[in-house]
């Protein structure tokens, strides 16, 4: 039996998908996970990230844009990113 409940979505591909990811605001972590996120979504444009630190600038969100063609390559970002140490939080 298939499990078609982990394949339903009410997202429609392609579109583009914001996702939001925190960390502590350290050396490298803006880069670090431009570099993921390029990994799945090789058309990302990095110059699109929105960065903003926390008020005593101890963490850093990102917002990565990417132009989603699946829910399997969203998931699977989704993975990698949560997968990083890093990563304190993806949204």
């Amino acid at each position: 039996m298939l499990d078609t409940a982990s394949e339903e979505t009410l997202l429609q591909f392609p579109c583009d998908f914001p996702v939001k990811v925190m960390g502590k605001n350290v050396e490298g972590f803006a880069q670090t996970i431009a570099d993921i996120v390029v990994a799945h979504a090789p058309d990302f444009d990095s110059a699109t990230v929105e960065m903003r630190t926390s008020k005593e600038n101890r963490y850093l969100s990102l917002t990565v844009t990417v132009h989603a063609t699946s829910k399997a390559q969203l998931d699977a970002l989704y993975r990698a990113l949560t997968a990083h140490p890093m990563v304190s939080m993806v949204l």
